[in-house]
């Protein structure tokens, strides 16, 4: 069952947010993540939330989605991510 990681983040930094972006995709990849949205316009249809920065991540189950977080491949880009934004993420099981 499909899993998904949302992230709603605020760049404070963003010359040294780059690096994050240039280091995340490969660490993805190896657990079978893959961006479905990453910072496109957003349109509220109802209620008042205003997402800064929304991205969405598809992984192939929840544990791979948790591998990936807590994995050493990530480890330097999500130090980087969170010296350079503040935001808040979740893991959103698929059907």
């Amino acid at each position: 069952m499909s899993a998904y990681v949302i992230a709603n983040v605020t760049v404070k930094d963003p010359v040294r947010y780059e690096d994050y972006r240039r280091l995340v995709t490969p660490t993805l990849e190896k657990y079978g993540g893959r961006f479905i949205a990453r910072g496109g316009s957003i349109e509220v249809l109802e209620g008042d939330w205003h997402p800064n920065r929304l991205v969405l991540v598809e992984f192939p189950s929840v544990a791979a989605a948790r591998e990936w977080w807590n994995s050493p491949e990530y480890s330097e880009a999500k130090r980087i991510r969170q010296e350079t934004s503040d935001g808040t993420l979740l893991i959103l099981e698929g059907v």
